[in-house]
């Protein structure tokens, strides 16, 4: 494998790079209209455009994008994630076109693609599974029967689903027939396929996954778990690893029950297996990522291992070179995701011109970047800036770190989720460690974020003018 297509744009492409030029090995990026001028084109060998600003006449063009590796003589393509990376017609495409996809085999996509394909692919290997049902529900009487009998609250999700979308959580009977219809219409709206099911909804969840690596010699490894339950909008902000409640018992029990969903789907590569995590401590499967995930930096800093690397000699074909027995937790990690969306509204996007862009830099801080200063953030993809990541010998020392990296990452001309990274890192629910996936609903005040904000600029100005007024009574000698 000599070069390599990234086919993705912002911080992953430039990580998938940075380790692709350390293995010695030739990249090629592509672009759109939009990121003519971004730095993960100016960071590859060589940069081929592939169509107008939305993804859907670009970064979602599967023929374009092998077209552009064939011309540049790339052997391999890796689709970080998000656009391609899960889309198994595309894998299969690349295989056919006599390329290297860095990714898992296509029927693994397809299994895992499908929340209900990959429960039923997972049945024989004793997984824990959150009660409910196993098959598309079209029957709505029947459905509210099945939801009677294994009690409310349930959660309605889509089977194509991802990002909360196609999910509606119903507290009772009486609403069960348009909280279904909604969950349909949104699923069908979003991916197409309106297929749900039923899953007992748990009340107080944690979001725990496993990080896989499998290689096509029949070894599978299990490399920790990360703890990502600090959401919005059913999307993950802040991540970390390892998790604070984990006991080593439980932790071998999810990585071994990890091993098994891979094996279940033969799977090859860098892969994710999601689980519910109750207040019990009783773990269940949710589903599996195909793809390397965004919060992959924190398992590479508790472990020393460079992912990308390993999917990299995966996908040549070579036997990963650890065993399940050399692999040690060492240290804590942290993860913000700096997203151009304002916390104070909702998380809404905030699109602009980055008028200031500068990142903290020191010793256990790592920023995974896409943006700099002068670039506008457009409006057409995931409005993602950068990963924070922070690392230090115990939880809270790597609380720590990250705010004060927060406090040393200044950004001007667009709203950013670095405000909602130091209330939450502030948190005594977080500290503490007794925190779910309900930590936005229970304990974010928007209001009180904006009057905290109002009033350290109410202090800048004061200490701006305080200074401004001393410097005038300063007696100015003229020189000599």
């Amino acid at each position: 494998m000599k070069k390599i297509l990234v086919a993705n744009r912002g911080e992953i492409a430039i990580r998938v790079m940075q380790t692709a030029k350390k293995m010695g090995i030739k990249t090629v990026a592509v672009y759109s209209a939009a990121d003519r001028n971004a730095p993960h084109v100016k960071f590859a060998d060589e940069a081929v455009y592939i169509g107008e600003a939305p993804s859907s006449q670009s970064y979602l063009l599967g023929y374009k994008i092998i077209e552009a590796a064939k011309t540049t003589g790339a052997d391999a393509i890796h689709p970080g994630y998000g656009f391609l990376s899960e889309n198994a017609n595309f894998a299969e495409e690349v295989e056919k076109s006599g390329l290297t996809f860095i990714g898992p085999r296509p029927d693994a996509i397809r299994i895992m693609g499908s929340k209900l394909g990959a429960k039923d692919a997972v049945k024989a290997y004793n997984i824990p599974m959150v009660p409910g049902v196993d098959e598309a529900i079209t029957d709505v009487a029947k459905a509210k029967a099945i939801s009677a009998e294994i009690g409310f609250p349930i959660l309605i999700k889509a089977s194509a689903g991802g990002g909360g979308k196609g999910m509606r959580i119903v507290e009772n009977e009486a609403e069960f027939e348009s909280q279904m219809d909604r969950a349909i219409s949104e699923a069908t709206s979003a991916f197409g396929d309106g297929s749900v099911f039923i899953e007992k909804y748990v009340a107080s969840p944690r979001h725990i996954e496993i990080q896989v690596m499998a290689d096509s010699h029949g070894n599978v490894l299990y490399l920790f778990e990360r703890e990502c339950s600090i959401q919005r909008r059913h999307q993950k902000v802040v991540e970390e690893a390892p998790s604070s409640v984990l006991t080593p018992q439980i932790r071998k029990a999810m990585g071994e029950a990890a091993v098994k969903v891979a094996k279940a789907c033969n799977y090859l590569g860098a892969g994710t297996v999601e689980f519910l995590l109750d207040e019990n401590l009783n773990f269940y499967f949710l589903e599996m990522n195909t793809r390397l995930q965004v919060e992959h930096p924190v398992t590479e800093m508790i472990t020393g291992l460079d992912l990308v690397e390993l999917q990299i000699k995966i996908a040549r074909g070579e036997v990963m070179d650890i065993k399940q027995e050399d692999l040690h937790i060492k240290g804590h990690a942290m993860e913000l995701r700096v997203y151009a969306e304002d916390p104070v509204n909702d998380f809404a996007p905030s699109v602009g011109h980055l008028s200031t862009y500068n990142i903290p830099v020191g010793e256990g801080i790592r920023v995974d970047n896409g943006f700099e200063q002068g670039m506008d953030v457009p409006i057409y993809y995931d409005p993602m800036l950068a990963k924070l990541i922070t690392y230090g010998k115990n939880r809270e020392a790597a609380i720590q770190l990250m705010i004060e990296a927060i406090a040393n990452y200044h950004i001007e001309g667009v709203a950013t989720t670095l405000p909602f990274g130091t209330f939450v890192m502030e948190h005594e629910a977080f500290r503490s460690g007794n925190f779910d996936t309900h930590f936005v609903k229970k304990y974010y005040d928007s209001a009180a974020l904006k009057a905290k904000a109002d009033t350290e600029a109410e202090i800048a100005a004061y200490i701006a003018l305080k200074h401004y007024l001393e410097d005038r009574k300063t007696l100015r000698l003229p020189k000599k």
